[in-house]
């Protein structure tokens, strides 16, 4: 009988690997559901901003429904009473800001002479450092100036992207409602998103939902803490330069040195723009020193003390945050930056599978 043919194998480059396709199908749809998930967060960022707000809000505003609370008040009306206290120290807060800039608008004329001579000062120096400048240098050729564009309005940074002011105005009547939901309804949302998990999970979603709460909660305590703490210093060093409207102010810088990166620059405009012509230069000097230090103070010293246990982020992806979110947002996106990526470590943390990343944004 004549043997059968040997079997030939296939050479082992032309052999088919298990699980090479699934690897590169899987990496595909990978790549799709973050790019979906980017889509989503640009185009969706106005109602995403509004939620991120209420929520940080509501956590703010959970100490006081729960003070109600044990005064024997039920949930609802606690939430109801807690939301109209917070719109009345809204509503105060923006009075009191509205005389005092119109209180300063009206005594400017007063010190017009002052503030002229300090521009015609700047302005002769200027021109000063300009002649010299071209003395030394060669001529440009002749071509297309340069010209310098200003913003139409300083606060744009905050609100770029966000879409025409009449959409950010209607989103944000939505907040005070958005948390009354939250604080009233609190303990029902954790408990039915705790059950859309499997059982296996449930305790692990239910351990994760309390540890993003707390540290949501620790983190606007905590930036509350250091803006009060910060207002009182520089409202102090304000009066004792013998700035205008120091009392005005000084809370004003000092809740600004809380934005990220540009904070210090930020904390400086006020007292500068108010003491324009009012204060010697030196004095002036002195003030931008002292804005800086305190921001540095509490960048090395508040902030680690007050929520370096909540927020265990390393410096590198705390900056890649704020670029991201940043470039996504605009001015929000910096402001909301880090409680986001402190609750995606959170989760990551307790996700086995994403621990290696929860490692990586820790310290």
């Amino acid at each position: 009988m004549p043997e059968p043919p040997a079997r030939v194998n296939p050479p082992a480059d032309m052999a088919p690997t298990a699980g090479a396709g699934w690897s590169s199908t899987s990496s595909a749809q990978l790549i799709i559901a973050i790019g979906v998930a980017l889509t989503l967060v640009y185009v969706a960022r106005l109602v995403l901003i509004t939620l991120m707000l209420s929520i940080l809000v509501a956590f703010a505003l959970a100490p006081v429904r729960d003070f109600l609370e044990r005064l024997k008040l039920r949930r609802a009306l606690s939430s109801l009473i807690t939301v109209l206290l917070m719109l009345a120290l809204l509503f105060g807060a923006v009075e009191f800001s509205y005389t005092q800039a119109a209180s300063f608008l009206q005594k400017l004329p007063q010190y017009s002479s002052r503030i002229r001579a300090v521009l015609v000062s700047f302005r002769q120096e200027a021109e000063s450092l300009r002649r010299t400048t071209e003395s030394v240098l060669p001529e440009d050729e002749p071509g297309p100036k340069a010209t310098l564009v200003t913003s139409g309005s300083s606060w744009g940074w905050l609100t770029e992207g966000l879409g025409p002011v009449t959409e950010v105005l209607l989103a944000l009547s939505f907040v005070p409602f958005l948390v009354y939901f939250m604080l009233s309804w609190q303990s029902h949302v954790r408990s039915a998103t705790v059950m859309l998990f499997r059982l296996e999970n449930r305790h692990a979603a239910y351990t994760t939902l309390g540890m993003v709460a707390s540290m949501m909660r620790g983190f606007v305590a905590g930036n509350l803490m250091i803006a009060v703490v910060l207002s009182v210093i520089c409202t102090g060093v304000f009066a004792v330069a013998g700035l205008p409207f120091f009392y005005f102010v000084g809370p004003i810088s000092g809740f600004l040195s809380l934005v990220p990166y540009t904070g210090a620059v930020l904390a400086v405009v006020p007292p500068l723009l108010v003491g324009l012509g009012q204060i010697p230069v030196e004095t002036a000097l002195v003030l931008v020193f002292t804005v800086f230090l305190l921001h540095v103070f509490a960048l090395n010293v508040l902030y680690p003390k007050l929520l370096g246990n909540r927020l265990q982020l390393n410096p590198l992806a705390a900056t890649i945050a704020l670029l991201f979110w940043g470039w996504m947002w605009g001015g929000m996106g910096l402001l909301l930056a880090i409680p986001i990526t402190g609750a995606l470590k959170i989760v990551f943390d307790n996700v086995e599978r994403l621990r290696p990343y929860g490692d990586w944004l820790g310290r």
